[in-house]
């Protein structure tokens, strides 16, 4: 059969049955639009919702000192360890892993004033490398500390945005409470209007060279970022006189050999500092890594869940199109066994209304996607200034997507006309012929 005897048999259907037909239609968009808009919510939230999970590193993990809770060689339980700045070479020589590693210097509470103006925020002392491993991006204009700032120790401070805001702009509030994880960036401040000012950090002056790039940070150890203001960890020991490191921060050169490495850290400080190694309460180490990978499959599950509640939405349409097929079959009875008793194979009986189901089922199906593209693209144009917004993502349509409704869609035509079809096809041709 052509595809021009279709489409004609299709369009004297659907003009006697037009109400039906196009409350079918209807019923197929608006599942269709359900389950775009419902996927494209999940796409949009996993791909801000990984920004901002990276904005404290990617691939890292974080040691700290522990106490020891096994006796080793002769020495007690309960012994403190705590880390010297010799540790970090000492780990990165025995561990060929390790890609990058850097110890950390904290002090909380520490006056820093431009002018007037005076906060109390977080001060730390950190390696160049945490650009890469913790990514302190710098603004445009401006720079991470280096290694020639940390050989000659010099007084160069790395701000914060929000602490920048604070300093130079018009943000006067200390700190940081639960709803400032949710505001908007700060763009008070021109960064390239502050690089080279001087500013008094625990009564020493300091040259500002960087300002952080805005990034939202959904994890933290000691803090938000932008709140901090980094210095060279050379200068830091200098100036405050701290002996240890508060802890360190490693990455690996493959974020799937993240347990071999906490194994042989373990291995090499337990050797160092005489403890066992199987001493789980020696070290403390948190892999963001694998924080990341079980966020994935939250997020994963979450995706799955509002597709499932989408493709009922769209089922229910689809038995839509499967009643109109029946009515269709039954009105057309004597038309089936007209064709069968001159000679059409039940293939051809078969394909035509399998044929109709899908056109139907498509119909419904591309208006819907069609609808939902324009509304998310639309709606991704809005200058809507709004914090959720910032901080969840605004729903996405991805190509997988389209590829999943089409999928989907192909299925449930398949389905809803399959069954009706096989009914037409197995029609007797005496018996339809006698059919009123």
């Amino acid at each position: 059969m052509q595809w021009s005897t279709i489409y004609a048999v299709f369009i004297r259907d659907f003009r006697k049955q037009k109400k039906r037909i196009t409350l079918t239609i209807i019923a197929l968009c608006w599942g269709t639009i359900s389950i775009m808009l419902l996927l494209g919510f999940g796409e949009g939230l996993q791909r801000q919702l990984t920004i901002n999970a990276k904005g404290m590193g990617e691939g890292i993990s974080v040691l700290w000192g522990g106490q020891t809770s096994i006796p080793y060689k002769g020495l007690g339980k309960g012994r403190p360890i705590m880390f010297v700045p010799e540790d970090v070479d000492y780990l990165k020589s025995r561990i060929p892993e390790l890609q990058e590693i850097g110890g950390e210097y904290h002090r909380w509470g520490v006056a820093v004033k431009n002018g007037t103006r005076v906060v109390s925020e977080h001060i730390n002392g950190v390696s160049p490398n945490y650009e890469i491993m913790r990514n302190h991006i710098p603004r445009a204009g401006g720079r991470m500390i280096n290694e020639l700032d940390m050989k000659l120790k010099r007084r160069v401070a790395f701000l914060g945005d929000r602490l920048t805001d604070r300093l130079f702009g018009t943000d006067t509030t200390q700190g940081m409470d639960f709803s400032d994880f949710f505001k908007d960036p700060v763009t008070s401040v021109n960064p390239e209007e502050v690089i080279g000012k001087e500013v008094l950090i625990g009564g020493v002056p300091f040259t500002v060279v960087g300002v952080a790039a805005h990034k939202m940070q959904m994890n933290s150890y000691s803090g938000m970022d932008q709140d901090k203001a980094t210095i060279p960890a050379t200068t830091f020991k200098a100036i405050f006189g701290d002996p240890w490191f508060d802890n360190i921060v490693y990455m690996p050169r493959d974020v799937k050999q993240m347990k071999v490495v906490e194994r042989k850290i373990f291995e090499a400080l337990g050797a160092k500092y005489k403890f066992d190694p199987k001493d789980d309460r020696a070290l403390q180490i948190w892999d963001v890594a694998e924080n990341q990978r079980q966020m994935d499959n939250l997020l994963l599950g979450i995706k799955l869940f509002l597709g499932i509640i989408g493709g009922l939405t769209l089922l229910i349409a689809s038995v839509g199109v499967a009643n109109i097929m029946y009515v269709s079959i039954k009105e057309r009875t004597r038309e089936i066994g007209i064709k069968m008793a001159v000679g059409a194979r039940r293939s051809l009986i078969l394909s035509q209304f399998l044929l109709e189901a899908l056109i139907i089922t498509f119909v419904g199906g591309f208006l819907g996607m069609g609808i939902s593209i324009a509304a998310t693209e639309t709606f991704k144009r809005i200058d809507i200034q709004s914090s959720v917004l910032t901080f969840m993502g605004r729903p996405t349509i991805s190509i997988d997507i389209g590829l999943i409704v089409v999928g989907i869609l192909g299925i449930m035509g398949l389905l809803a006309g399959f069954f009706p079809a096989l009914k037409a096809s197995s029609v007797s041709p005496v018996q339809s012929l006698r059919y009123e």
